[in-house]
């Protein structure tokens, strides 16, 4: 049975249940993830940014005998983001190859089409098999990006703080645990409107105004996941010259995930991208005592940020990539296709 569901109103029961499937899903997939855990699940599945829509659906066992709901197998959701559909597909690995994956993209495509998007977008990390289901589709890839994880355990904790004070003269770092303070909004909206270090891509937009970026820290707050924000000062204007995010998701709190690392062009060369990242870790570390791991995401082509995570001990890990598909061709390849 699919259904259109919302996570809002949906029962604890069904919650864990999609929490099951979900981490049936990362054991058969990426089985060095962590696990995710329940808490702030909901709200994770529920809010988002002003402006934006999700909709979800679910693909449910039948009851059994004595009347029990089944179990969710199969989950699906389209993030309504600007002008594109952004799709999330989960198929408990026990009910794979049976078509039910097919049939949660066509639901979600056609919602699409129906809404007017033209659209359609989806991540895929590297070596599952998502890759070729959804090549299969005729999503075409966009985007890679590299994945490469930090174990906290094999830092050397001294390097690094050698690293976080290796910073040009004129400048300071503050940590701000939570987000920016209010005075220095505007600044750091600027700084990221400005450059960026890493290009994300269409499905992972930043935030570049003062508004929209209070929006988006007050979004990750209600979604359960606390950011943390190291900002290099210069001294002389007051200005971000440079700044770097990491957030702790109550899903998974034992490995957070790297967002923006941006300095402005004016202050390269001083030593801020390793020394304002060196410092978050150096911060997380009593800040969450529970943190074992760091994932980050790069271009393949930002060879500065590869670098500075190399010696920060991030390794390699997997393939992220952005695929998309026009939302009418492919309702008519699902609509005429078995």
């Amino acid at each position: 049975m699919v259904r259109e569901w919302d996570p809002r109103t949906a029962s604890s029961a069904e919650i864990a249940s999609l929490l099951d499937t979900l981490n049936a899903v990362l054991a058969a997939d990426l089985p060095q993830d962590p696990p995710w855990r329940e808490s702030s699940l909901r709200e994770y599945l529920s809010e988002v940014m002003p402006g934006e829509r999700r909709i979800s659906w679910v693909a449910q066992a039948e009851p059994t005998a004595n009347g029990t709901p089944g179990q969710i197998l199969g989950h699906v959701h389209v993030l309504l983001l600007g002008d594109i559909g952004v799709l999330e597909v989960l198929v408990h690995p026990a009910v794979r190859r049976t078509g039910l994956g097919r049939t949660l993209v066509k639901l979600a495509a056609r919602r699409l089409r129906d809404e007017g998007f033209q659209s359609i977008g989806v991540e895929v990390v590297g070596d599952t098999p998502a890759v070729a289901f959804y090549e299969s589709l005729g999503f075409s890839r966009e985007y890679v990006e590299t994945r490469s994880v930090l174990d906290l355990n094999t830092v050397d904790w001294p390097a690094l703080a050698e690293m976080a004070t290796g910073i040009g003269a004129g400048y300071h770092l503050e940590f701000c645990p939570g987000g920016p303070p209010d005075d220095l909004i505007d600044a750091y909206a600027r700084t990221k409107a400005e450059v960026r270090d890493v290009d994300d891509g269409e499905l992972r937009p930043s935030s570049y105004d003062p508004q929209r970026l209070r929006d988006s820290l007050d979004t990750l707050h209600r979604r359960g996941m606390k950011p943390y924000i190291v900002l290099a000062l210069h001294e002389q204007t007051g200005e971000v010259a440079g700044l770097t995010e990491v957030v702790v998701p109550a899903q998974h709190p034992t490995r957070a995930d790297q967002y923006d690392t941006i300095v402005v062009q004016d202050h390269r060369g001083y030593g801020i991208d390793r020394a304002i990242k060196a410092r978050m870790l150096l911060e997380l570390r009593s800040a969450e005592p529970a943190l074992s791991e760091v994932q980050t995401w790069n271009a393949q082509a930002n060879e500065a940020m590869l670098k500075v995570n190399a010696e920060l001990g991030y390794r390699p890990d997997r393939e992220w990539c952005e695929y998309g598909a026009d939302v009418a061709e492919l309702v008519h390849r699902l609509d005429t296709t078995h």
